[in-house]
């Protein structure tokens, strides 16, 4: 199992693929094990991809103390060079966009281009839906909140429409099989701890490195005028949107290609 102690703690990776280098930071929860991942599509066949569980999750190391934003951006650093990488490519989705957003700030010697997917800056920006205000809900309770949230196109009159789907989405949001993990619950709250505090805001006029707003348009996590300020803020930033909501990567088929083109600088 590759693991490697930066930044104070254990942090578990995968490192593959063949081409430019690239740095995959997942999102709220992400846990390696969950399959596909990042190295089953567009991005693990077009780049050397690293990826990792953040700290307090899947099965990097997760210690009980207060976890803030600047401790992910710095684990990415740390986990870099540590895999001896001075710089990448960067792509962050949702939690994981936040994070890059305090990479590039706090490192931005290290980020070549930035792809920011379904991702808020907090602050005066917006924020994404607040996860740490609904621990409470779990397994399909949660699931069906969210749902709606998360793709806005799935409302209470279509769940009537589509019964069968309806109930096949929420059956695979529900799902974790990792669930019952010695510290799992734990880390999983500290993550969202260090996310309500998440604001860029007023940095983000001072990255340099090319940037790439990736957003779905019927997002209700990060919202869609979100998006717009955020690409607004952060000089020179391009704004694409993408057939889907808040899992729009998945859901629609052009939006990892066009990551691909954009870092390439096709």
């Amino acid at each position: 199992m590759p693991t490697v102690r930066a930044n104070g703690i254990e942090i578990y990776y995968e490192l593959a693929g063949e081409g430019p280098r690239l740095l995959f930071i997942s999102g709220t929860g992400g846990d390696l094990r969950n399959k596909p991942n990042v190295f089953d599509g567009a991005l693990g066949r077009s780049f050397q991809v690293l990826a990792y569980d953040q700290r307090g999750l899947g099965r990097t190391e997760k210690p009980d103390v207060p976890y803030s934003m600047a401790d992910y951006a710095d684990d990415a650093a740390a986990l870099m060079e540590a895999v001896g990488w001075d710089r990448a490519h960067v792509v962050g989705v949702s939690f994981g966009g936040m994070v890059a957003q305090e990479l590039v700030l706090r490192h931005p010697d290290r980020v070549e281009r930035l792809v920011l997917a379904c991702t808020s800056p907090g602050g005066a920006g917006g924020a994404s839906y607040p996860f740490h205000e609904i621990e409470h809900l779990k397994g399909e309770a949660r699931a069906r909140h969210l749902l709606p949230i998360s793709d806005t196109r799935r409302d209470a009159a279509w769940a009537k429409s589509n019964p069968e789907l309806y109930e096949k989405l929420i059956a695979q949001t529900a799902a974790d099989p990792f669930a019952g993990e010695p510290g799992r619950e734990m880390g999983a709250r500290r993550q969202l701890e260090a996310r309500a505090g998440h604001d860029t805001w007023d940095r983000l006029p001072t990255i340099t490195a090319p940037t790439l707003i990736a957003a779905g348009r019927y997002d209700g996590i990060a919202r869609p005028e979100t998006q717009e300020k955020m690409a607004a803020r952060i000089p020179g930033a391009q704004l694409r949107w993408f057939e889907g909501g808040h899992l729009f990567m998945v859901q629609d088929r052009t939006a990892a290609p066009a990551m691909v083109e954009f870092l390439t600088g096709g």
